[in-house]
């Protein structure tokens, strides 16, 4: 069995944390040898360090695809990480991004090289874009490094770009940009949050990641378990042997995964793991 599991709102708490029960769970994996890969939207230093410290981790899948990593255990750090593959975001498409952007009041994230960078100015507003959540204002806030310069100077100096984020804050916008993207070949399309629009590669997806990753250790979907909560996950659980969808998911990504376990506030990943190991040692 490996295990692939979505970060914000699916294995982290609302206020992103790791709970004791979902440590135990990847004590309980470890014990058991079983991978687990966190796979998510964020950069891969924004992976908590205590998921990346586990011994039950020797893989990340970040960006939303964009990268598969190996960590490094004598460095169990972001900066340690070897990447495996990645599908980068031409410069030329987020120049079209950027475009589009500039005429709306959004903010334009860069994530490249592991990190993700933001205009100072946009990065002291992220407030108005995430109103009313702090927990994901902080989050946001630790993930991103402000930066003295305008986009086009960011996506000139990094080497490989890994995807886009623009935060929203006027419904109005959200449609117009989306609507503009609509017309730009050869990009991906998503959202992991109500309030944001994230823009990869069109082969850049947690699905066709975890699918290459699973191929290259030796194994098959239908051993694997991928749990998730937005849409950036639907890919993910479809393609695994099961999909499943926390209970604080969108409707969208419950229709599509297997089964429903318990919210991110109630263990629901911790608990299904658990009850998944006690059923395979009891067989």
């Amino acid at each position: 069995m490996i295990v692939f599991s979505d970060m914000d709102g699916t294995f982290l708490t609302t206020d992103k944390r790791v709970s004791e029960r979902s440590l135990a769970a990847l004590d309980a994996m470890a014990a058991h040898g079983v991978e687990f890969i966190p796979c998510t939207g964020r950069a891969l230093v924004g992976i908590p360090q205590e998921v990346l410290a586990h011994p039950c981790v020797h893989y990340a899948i970040s960006s939303n695809g964009a990268v598969v990593s190996r960590i490094d255990p004598c460095n169990r750090t972001a900066d340690g990480a070897q990447t495996m593959r990645n599908v980068p975001l031409s410069r030329d498409k987020a120049l079209e991004v950027l475009d589009i952007a500039r005429s709306h009041d959004v903010t334009f994230d860069i994530f490249a090289d592991g990190h993700s960078y933001l205009r100072r100015d946009l990065y002291d507003r992220l407030a108005e874009f995430v109103p009313g959540d702090p927990g994901t204002l902080d989050s946001i806030r630790w993930n991103r490094t402000p930066v003295d310069e305008e986009p086009e100077q960011t996506l000139a100096r990094i080497h490989t770009l890994e995807r886009l984020a623009m935060y929203w804050h006027d419904p109005h916008d959200r449609d117009e940009i989306l609507n503009a993207l609509s017309r730009v070949g050869g990009i991906a399309v998503t959202r992991s949050f109500p309030m944001n629009i994230e823009v990869m590669d069109g082969n850049a997806s947690k699905g066709a990641s975890m699918s290459w990753l699973v191929a290259e250790l030796g194994g098959t979907l239908a051993d694997t378990i991928a749990f998730g909560d937005n849409f950036n996950d639907i890919e993910m659980l479809q393609a695994a042997g099961l999909g499943v969808a926390v209970a604080n998911a969108e409707d969208e990504v419950r229709a599509a995964a297997d089964i429903v376990a318990a919210s991110n506030d109630e263990d629901g990943v911790a608990r299904t793991i658990i009850e998944r190991l006690s059923a395979e040692a009891s067989a």
